[in-house]
């Protein structure tokens, strides 16, 4: 598999799960049951690890810089990513009922329920609470950006070189297995034709989606810039299919910053919003992850309202920052939240995972072309205010 792609190893591990799950005896479904049972134990155990490896090294980095279009340009971008989710959130609670009718009372309990439990079990705990970890490492990345701790920096920089090795070498590796154990079981219990469908379903809303929010986005820095939107995404398709194929934000950025620079932005600000936008803009990201999280939910009966949806969404668009440097980040990222916050059980938490990796690449596609348009309203801004303060000066 070493030369396989990770969304190619995602859907042969599909694939064969359920091919394999529908011949399988019990036994064998026992012994994928114990490997899931102990990468997700493994997986509870880091999460807090990633939150802070993630977190406290990109607020703290995030305080360095050119000053007030620093602070604009994150506020647009967390705007940004916060209404992709609120988007994401109205467009599943108008559309499932619909989309998925039928579907939502079927059963979506463990699908190793029923089997004779794994052969064995290790306790793994984690270090912390995924709160905790959330707390901390606001704290830390808050106390370095106002001390500017270039030590401490440091150390937490290297913290999160150390987890994305783990997220790499170790869960990425893995979860294609860990992918074929939970369809086994799904096709072993029956349950695995609901799940396709969904997969199915689920996706084209989301790339309409995706469509959608880039043509709002440029649609409004085209009107403060004064240009043609349809003329402004065309001329960041470049970076839209790069992204495509690398599914990073981080290694999209010299082809990013090239074609954003033809929008009629000023160099200096394209220079410096370009590779922060790379790790805290996140709208294609969101509206993936709400997408799929709230139909993961809907299988369930369980339609989640906004005042329970909306603080998760505003976590969310925190907890992802520098989560694009890793392929499938954002996801591993979010995964303290959805269970503390939803409620989301492993065999839950699996499910998120792939279906959210057989799309990563779309996503950061739509993350990284909005880096576009995002980096066309600070110029704009940023060109106004700046001519509405000499305007006063003059005035004086």
């Amino acid at each position: 598999m070493k030369g396989f792609g990770l969304l190619a190893r995602i859907v042969l591990a599909i694939i064969l799960g359920i091919a394999i799950g529908s011949i399988a005896n019990e036994w064998f479904i026992q012994l994928f049951a114990t490997f899931n049972g102990l990468f997700g134990n493994f997986l509870g155990f880091i999460i807090p690890l990633i939150i802070i490896g993630f977190i406290a090294p990109g607020i703290g980095s995030m305080g360095r810089g050119a000053g007030k279009l620093l602070g604009l340009t994150a506020f647009i971008a967390y705007s940004s990513t916060v209404i992709a989710g609120i988007l994401a959130f109205l467009a599943a609670k108008s559309i499932y009922p619909t989309l998925l009718k039928g579907q939502s009372l079927l059963a979506f309990a463990d699908p190793t329920e029923g089997l004779r439990s794994s052969f064995f079990e290790v306790e793994m705990a984690p270090p912390m609470g995924v709160m905790t970890a959330l707390l901390l490492a606001f704290v830390i990345g808050l106390g370095i950006a106002a001390i500017k701790g270039e030590a401490l920096l440091k150390i937490t920089t290297e913290f999160r070189d150390i987890i994305h090795l783990v997220i790499e070498r170790i869960i990425i590796p893995l979860l294609p297995f860990h992918i074929f154990g939970i369809f086994a079981n799904m096709t072993y219990t029956g349950q695995v034709s609901t799940i396709l469908s969904v997969f199915a379903k689920v996706f084209v809303m989301i790339i309409i989606l995706h469509l959608l929010y880039l043509l709002i986005q440029y649609s409004i820095a085209g009107t403060l810039s004064k240009q043609n939107p349809f003329i402004m995404l065309k001329k960041m398709m470049p970076a839209y299919f790069t992204a495509l194929g690398t599914q990073s934000s981080a290694a999209t950025i010299p082809v990013t910053l090239k074609r954003s620079k033809t929008l009629k932005v000023r160099e200096s600000v394209a220079d410096f919003t370009i590779p922060l936008l790379a790790n805290i803009h996140l709208s294609g990201s969101t509206i993936t992850l709400l997408s799929c999280a709230l139909a993961v939910m809907f299988l369930q009966g369980d339609m989640a309202t906004f005042s329970s949806i909306m603080p998760f969404i505003l976590l969310l668009g925190v907890t992802m920052i520098a989560a694009p440097g890793v392929p499938g980040g954002a996801v591993m990222a979010a995964i303290g939240l959805l269970e503390t916050m939803l409620g989301f059980g492993p065999t839950m938490v699996s499910l998120m995972i792939a279906l959210y990796l057989a799309q990563d690449s779309l996503g950061t596609a739509c993350n990284v072309t909005g880096d576009g348009a995002i980096t066309s309203i600070a110029n704009s801004l940023s060109r106004r205010k700046k001519l509405t303060e000499t305007d006063k000066v003059e005035a004086l």
